[in-house]
C-alpha cells in the first residue's frame, strides 16, 4: 500500500529513498481524486445552504485544505501500525534472545516470523528489518542502524527503545529484559487507546451524525416548506445567516476532531 513510496525521495522527503514517517506526499492522481471529492461535497452542501451556483463554487476552493488533512490522517494511521508492527517485532526478537541467540540473528527470526504475520511484503516493518540486516551485512552497527530507524520513525516508544538498547550494547545490560519490557509497555498503551476507542466509538458515531444533521435539516425543510425558506436563499439577510451557520459547522467540525483524538 505505502511500500512503492519509499523509494521515491519525493513522497520521502529524503534523498536516500528511505521513508520518512512524518512525510507523506500525495501522488498526482490521489490528490486530485481527494480535491475532486472535498470540492464535489462542498459545492453540495453550498448548494444546500444558499441554492447558488456562485456561492457553492466559491465554498469550493476550501476544498485545497483538504489534501493537507487527509495527509495528516494518512500519517498518523501509518505511524499506529507502525507502533503495533514494532511491538510485534519485540517480542519477536525476546524470544529469539531467550534460547541464546544474537540479536543479529534474532533479528533475522523476527524477520521470518513478522512475514507470516505480516503477508504483503511492503509492510513498513518488514522493509526497514530487510534494510538494517543489509546494513548490518556492510559492516554497519546494529546500533547506528536501529538509530537511523528511530530517527526517521518520530515515535516515542521507538525512541526509548533505541536509547536503552543502546545503552545496554555498551555497558552489556539484559537486552532480553529490555525487549520485554518495551514490548510490554507499548502493549499496554495500544490496550489503552483501544479502551478508549471503545469508549469514545459511539460519541464518534453520535458526532458525525451531528455534523451531517445540519444539512439534512435545511434540506429537508426546502423540500417541505420551499415559501418558507425563500428568503433565506433570496435575502442578503438569510444569506449572511446561512453563511454564519456554515462557518459554525466547520469550527464545530474542527473542535470536534479535536476532542475525539484522544493522544495516549
Amino acid at each position: 500500500m505505502f511500500g512503492k513510496k519509499k523509494e521515491n525521495p519525493e513522497i520521502n522527503g529524503r534523498e536516500d529513498g528511505l521513508q520518512d514517517y512524518d512525510i507523506y506526499v500525495m501522488g498526482r492522481q490521489e490528490r486530485i481524486l481527494n480535491l475532486l471529492l472535498a470540492a464535489a461535497v462542498l459545492f453540495a452542501v453550498g448548494y444546500v445552504f444558499y441554492h447558488s451556483k456562485i456561492l457553492s463554487s466559491v465554498l469550493m476552493l476550501f476544498a485545497f485544505k483538504w489534501p493537507g488533512i487527509r495527509t495528516k490522517q494518512i500519517i498518523e494511521k501509518r505511524k499506529n501500525q507502525l507502533t503495533l508492527q514494532f511491538k510485534d517485532m519485540l517480542y519477536s526478537l525476546a524470544s529469539a534472545l531467550a534460547v541464546g541467540k544474537s540479536v543479529e540473528s534474532g533479528i533475522q527470526d523476527a524477520l521470518l516470523d513478522l512475514k507470516v504475520i505480516y503477508p504483503d511484503p511492503e509492510t513498513d516493518i518488514l522493509v526497514e528489518l530487510e534494510y538494517i540486516l543489509r546494513g548490518i551485512g556492510m559492516n554497519n552497527t546494529i546500533e547506528e542502524m536501529f538509530s537511523q530507524f528511530a530517527e526517521r520513525a518520530h515515535l516515542e516508544d521507538i525512541d526509548n527503545f533505541v536509547d536503552i538498547f543502546v545503552t545496554c550494547k555498551r555497558t552489556g545490560g539484559d537486552l532480553m529484559e529490555v525487549m520485554r519490557s518495551t514490548s510490554n509497555t507499548i502493549g499496554e498503551k495500544i490496550e489503552v487507546k483501544q479502551e478508549i476507542e471503545m469508549t469514545i466509538s459511539g460519541k464518534k458515531y453520535e458526532f458525525q451524525f451531528m455534523m451531517v444533521l445540519p444539512v439534512i435539516l435545511v434540506l429537508f425543510l426546502t423540500v417541505t416548506s420551499g415559501d418558507y425558506m425563500e428568503p433565506v436563499f433570496t435575502e442578503i439577510v438569510g444569506r449572511l445567516a446561512m453563511t454564519a451557520a456554515i462557518v459554525i459547522f466547520g469550527a464545530a467540525y474542527f473542535v470536534g476532531s479535536k476532542i475525539m483524538n484522544i493522544r495516549v
